[in-house]
């Protein structure tokens, strides 16, 4: 077998993070323990309405689908939470990383004050309540 296929073919078993949903992720947030229980939890879904309505609802909308009060005059939308293609495409990580980080090239800001428990509450609102 050539040498640089061998390397490429024990490169994709040495890191089997590198091709899953998250992969893109920057490895702090790639590999992030998901608090599934969390997520699912009601109580956790409604501190992260509070958590929304204090600091998202005026870019998202009050019905996730990014038609919030502030939503002109910026590049990029604000994103639709309701949308099913970005549903079927985003994972609790990347909700996560996109609150924790912002986004490049939209007004996403970084929300680095929340703790992180804060965060997986806002996740598990956005993800539970944009169906």
């Amino acid at each position: 077998m050539n040498r640089s296929i061998r390397w490429v073919l024990l490169l994709g078993l040495a890191c089997p993070a590198c091709s899953g949903p998250d992969s893109d992720l920057p490895p702090p947030y790639r590999d992030l323990p998901v608090p599934v229980s969390a997520l699912a939890s009601s109580d956790s879904r409604l501190r992260g309405a509070g958590l929304y309505a204090q600091h998202c609802v005026l870019c998202h909308g009050p019905q996730l689908d990014g038609h919030g009060i502030r939503q002109e005059g910026f590049v990029r939308p604000p994103r639709n939470f309701t949308d099913p293609a970005w549903r079927r495409s985003t994972s609790p990580r990347h909700v996560f990383y996109a609150v924790r980080e912002g986004l490049r090239g939209t007004s996403m800001p970084a929300w680095k004050s929340l703790t992180d428990r804060e965060t997986w509450d806002l996740v598990a609102y956005v993800l539970a309540s944009g169906r």
